[in-house]
Parts: C-alpha cells; structure tokens; sequence
C-alpha cells in the first residue's frame, strides 16, 4: 500500500463541499460526552477547511446503532461541543442523506460547517452499500477522510464515497500514515516492537509481520504464557492458548533463522486468581517464569522483565508498541505496562503506541505527551501492524 496520500492541503477547497469523515465515536454517560478528545483531534483539519473557505459536511457515526434510529447515539451533542470549540454554529441534520441534509448542504455557505447525522443509523453503511455511497457523494464536490479509527473498515462513508469523488486525507490520518507507514516501510534502527495484550490469537498475523521488520520483538501480557508454554515451561494456570503453542514455536524458530531477538518475561507476577472486580486488592509474588508454581496465575512481569525490556527499549531508534504488559486497570498489576511506558517516554527514538489499552495505559500514567505517536485506532492501527491494507486510507488519491 502507498502511503504517500495526498492531504487536504494538496486540493483546492475554497468554495467547494467538502464531506468529511471524522471519527466522533465519542464516549458518554447519561447524554453527557464523557471525553472530547477524538472531537478536539479533528478540529485542525476543520479548521483548515473553515479558514479556506469550504463549505463543510461532517460526517461520523457513533456507537452500534445497526441500521436503527437511537436517539442515545445522536450526534446532537457532538454538534453542540463542535459549535463551542469551532467558536460559530456546527448546523445539525436531523438525516442522513435525506431530504433534510441534503436541503443544509445545497444552502451551505463558505466557512460554514454542518454534521450529518449518525451515518451507522443507515443499514447500508457498515455493507458499503454503493447507492448509500452515492447518496453521501452526490452532497458534496471532495470527499477528506481525517478518520484513522474506522479506516480499517470498508463502509459507505469511509471508502465507498472515494468511488465518486476525488478524495484526500486529513491532517489526522496523514500524522497516522506518515508515522506509522515509516516506521513500518523504512524504520530507523534498531527498531524494537512490543506486544502485549490477552491472546496470541488476536496478533498471529502481526507478530509474523513484525519479525520480517524488527530488531528486536518482545512479548508480554497474558499472550508470552502461550510462548513461555511453547518452550516447555509450567506456567500454573496463566492464560495458555493450546491451539497456538505449535504455532510460537514456529515464531521462535522464525525469529532465530532471521536474527531477531525475540524476549519474553524472565519473571511474572503470580496471583491465585484473576481479580474480581478488576481492581480489587488481592495478594500477588513474583516468581521465574519458567517456575510459575501450579495453581498460580501470571498477571504482570517482575521487575527483571522490566528491567531488561527497559534496556532493549533504551538503545532503540523506532518503537511501536501495542498491548499492555499486564492486568493494567488493577494498580498491584500495572507496574509492568508502567514500566515499558516510561521507558518509551525516556527514550530518544520514535515511539508509537497503537491505540487500545497501551494508549489509555500511556494516557492514566501521564505519559501521553512524552511519546511521539499515540495512535486514535486500536483495530486500525493493529492491521497497519499485520501489514494489511487499510480500504479508508488505499481509497485516497496517490500524491
């Protein structure tokens, strides 16, 4: 896939509608967003297309609506936050592609901004129905992707739209594509990846990936017992994917044939059970992960792994890492996912988390700004890692 895309600032958008999908899957409670951070990361492209004089359609869904109309997943109040942070009146449609939006979109002037509602209220959105697709690019004369987050997904409003109307990024996604697809395509080394999270399952295509790219390759979370399983340790009653123990082998041996260093935790914290409720105090050891006692459940990496993913952190050049290192949301269990988010933000390279839990664990432990690139797309950014490509991004105009 060419990642080299072009921008809104490669386009002439003065006096042009411009449909631009943005990513306002926000969280809330009781009619309430929770958290404007996704609203507040497309405001530079909207203002971009504010200052330049375009009349601009925002497009979005949230939630999993199914093809129904909910008013708890009405985009309203995204209008109502957007309007305060644009300083001017975000003009609300009370459709999608009906008689309403597309009377709002005829009436637009240039600088001014109106929201569509909640596109997944459509039931052809998430099909990529191809009349939907029409419907959304007949309102409009440039179509802007700026959503990373959905752009894993091929549905009428993130790639379907391209097939009827020139189409280009925004500031949002080119700062994910530039950053990620460099570090993939031509990474400065060494370059180190880690990964975590529950199942060896979820990331068989991307530890595959990685180790034709990497330097180094550390695994921790629930899904190193599978691998530390693999290499005919007793790891109590950790988390074990039995399907896929044949299949860390061959990652194993993989990344000996291609000189990769593949680390995985030297010592676990043990517990007697998973926590219930998840942050619930409850009393843990650490113990050599080759001698995890039986009955005992791994739940974090000791100190040593820390220690030693701290130093293969700290001489690297690029990082990418995705996947907590333990049971984060509980503090007995967080200090291994701690540990590797400070030794991202003490290092010098390029680092890049890839949305999700590691993103919300660099996020609570006040990292956030010490890290070059926290990716907005959990899904999204992990099928960048596996290599695939991505329908929202393939879809833009090559520069």
């Amino acid at each position: 896939m060419n990642y080299n895309k072009k921008s809104i600032e490669d386009v002439e958008v003065a006096g042009k509608r411009v449909l631009c999908r943005c990513d306002f899957n926000v969280p809330t409670k009781d009619g309430k967003i929770t958290s404007d951070k996704r609203i507040v990361a497309a405001m530079p492209t909207i203002e971009y297309l504010v200052n330049h004089g375009a009349k601009v359609i925002l497009c979005s869904h949230m939630g999993k609506p199914k093809g129904e109309w909910k008013p708890e997943l009405s985009l309203k109040i995204v209008a109502d936050r957007l309007s305060q942070l644009l300083g001017k009146e975000v003009i609300m449609a009370s459709d999608v592609v009906g008689e309403d939006a597309k009377a709002k979109a005829a009436a637009l002037k240039d600088g001014e901004v109106m929201l569509l509602e909640n596109v997944r209220y459509m039931k052809g959105e998430t099909k990529n129905d191809p009349e939907l697709s029409r419907e959304l690019a007949s309102m409009a004369d440039l179509f802007v992707n700026d959503a990373f987050g959905t752009a894993h997904r091929a549905h009428s409003s993130t790639a379907g739209v391209a097939d009827h109307l020139p189409a280009v990024c925004g500031y949002l996604v080119q700062k994910e594509v530039g950053i990620m697809g460099k570090a993939l395509a031509a990474p400065e080394r060494p370059f180190v990846a880690i990964l975590g999270g529950a199942k060896v399952s979820d990331k068989l295509n991307v530890i595959n990936n990685l180790l034709e790219k990497v330097d180094t390759l550390i695994i921790g979370g629930g899904m190193a017992f599978t691998f530390l399983a693999a290499k005919g340790y007793n790891v109590g009653a950790s988390l074990v994917d039995n399907e896929k123990i044949d299949y860390c082998k061959e990652m194993m041996a993989k990344a000996e044939a291609k000189g990769v260093k593949l680390l995985l935790p030297v010592d676990t914290v043990v517990a007697d059970s998973f926590p219930n409720p998840i942050d619930a105090e409850i009393p843990v050891e650490t113990v050599m992960s080759d001698a995890i006692p039986q009955g005992k459940m791994g739940l974090d990496i000791g100190e040593k792994a820390s220690a030693e993913f701290y130093e293969a952190v700290k001489t690297a050049k690029t990082v990418v890492w995705n996947g907590p290192m333990g049971v984060f949301e509980n503090p007995i269990l967080s200090k291994g996912t701690k540990a590797v988010a400070q030794a991202l933000a003490d290092s010098s390279a390029v680092t890049i988390v890839g949305g999700g839990d590691s993103a919300a664990a660099c996020e609570q432990l006040g990292f956030a700004s010490q890290i070059t690139h926290i990716s907005t797309g959990g899904g999204a950014s992990l099928e960048f890692l596996e290599g695939l490509t991505l329908p929202g991004i393939a879809c833009l105009q090559d520069k």
